[in-house]
């Protein structure tokens, strides 16, 4: 015995409805619009990106493999393959080549180490001090803020002027004023280079932690600052236990920001010192294009150059595993 069902009442939409308490489907078509949506907008900088910057280190990567010259400039194409001679030459630490790319990675790491560090620690220090208000807080966040708004060689080439031997204003001040030094030191010659380009870095990289510390603590309720200091905890207390804990989402990013940037700074040590810079503030940047443009062996500078995309690719992902990690483990707690 078979059933039929009733027919739909005149008027009623044919389309079956859903069970009661359970909510209506989608359309597909209209949820694989909106899916899609972001993707189509992000594809126009997408297509520029893979233009400005892929493609330029693809055709770097496969410089890298050959034993490209001034004597193949022309046709570069035509340069014989070497394989992995320009590597094994980058990273062979007892020729000279290696001795001195092994030199000058040291020294970028022990100059991007303390500028990051100085950077954070004066910016954080003056983003929490600016955060009470008194008279002529605005034009004081506006002054932090020059050496950041600079362009970068009008800012460094006045550095250089200063650091002069003769008549520059730190010679001035130091020697002629304060008596600190015996003599009139020279800053960008020798070892002092290395002091004079951590300065500029310093100068000319604080205002940016700063300005983004100050725009993380404005998300910190200042009810937590008041109730701890209704239970007795000082500034340093406050500072410890609400201000750095809250501040560690943008730290975390901070750091690796200007961790990137200070190792890859090429303009201010090649305005203060050109293309021969002394071997106390030789930055991996500048070696690499003294071994490309000065010696004229491109295919060594584009070695040395992958090698220092891997490293900073090792660096960048195992510094977001452990910051993840513990975002997760706090997350546990």
């Amino acid at each position: 015995m078979t059933t039929t069902s009733p027919a739909a009442p005149a008027g009623e939409s044919a389309v079956r409805k859903s069970p009661p308490g359970t909510a209506p489907r989608p359309r597909r078509s209209g949820r694989l619009r909106r899916v899609s949506l972001p993707y189509l907008l992000l594809l126009p900088a997408l297509l520029l990106e893979l233009l400005v910057h892929l493609v330029p280190m693809v055709i770097g990567i496969v410089m890298s493999f050959k034993e490209l010259t001034q004597f193949y400039i022309r046709d570069w194409g035509t340069a014989p393959w070497t394989g992995l001679g320009n590597y094994t030459m980058a990273v062979d630490f007892d020729a000279p080549v290696g001795e001195a790319l092994l030199r000058s990675f040291l020294t970028t790491c022990l100059f991007t180490v303390l500028s990051v560090g100085l950077c954070w620690l004066i910016g954080t220090a003056a983003a929490v001090f600016m955060q009470d208000t008194f008279r002529g807080r605005g034009l004081l966040r506006a002054l932090f803020l020059v050496p950041y708004a600079l362009p970068v060689y009008a800012a460094v080439i006045t550095w250089v002027f200063m650091f002069q031997h003769d008549n520059g204003l730190v010679n001035h001040v130091l020697h002629d004023q304060l008596g600190i030094t015996g003599t009139p030191s020279f800053w960008l010659i020798g070892d002092n280079s290395f002091y004079a380009l951590l300065t500029v870095s310093v100068w000319k990289g604080w205002p940016f932690a700063f300005l983004i510390v100050m725009a993380g603590l404005q998300n910190i309720p200042r009810d937590l600052y008041e109730a701890a200091a209704l239970d007795g905890a000082g500034m340093w207390q406050q500072l410890r236990r609400i201000t750095l804990p809250s501040l560690r989402p943008v730290n975390q990013v901070l750091v690796l920001v200007l961790f990137l940037w200070t190792f890859n700074d090429f303009n201010t040590p090649y305005v203060m010192f050109g293309k021969s810079a002394p071997e106390a503030a030789d930055l991996i940047s500048v070696h690499i294009y003294q071994a490309s443009f000065v010696t004229w062996n491109f295919g060594t500078g584009s070695a040395m150059s992958v090698l220092l995309l891997l490293f900073l690719l090792l660096v960048t992902g195992v510094y977001l595993w452990f910051t993840s990690r513990g975002r997760r483990n706090t997350a546990d707690v």
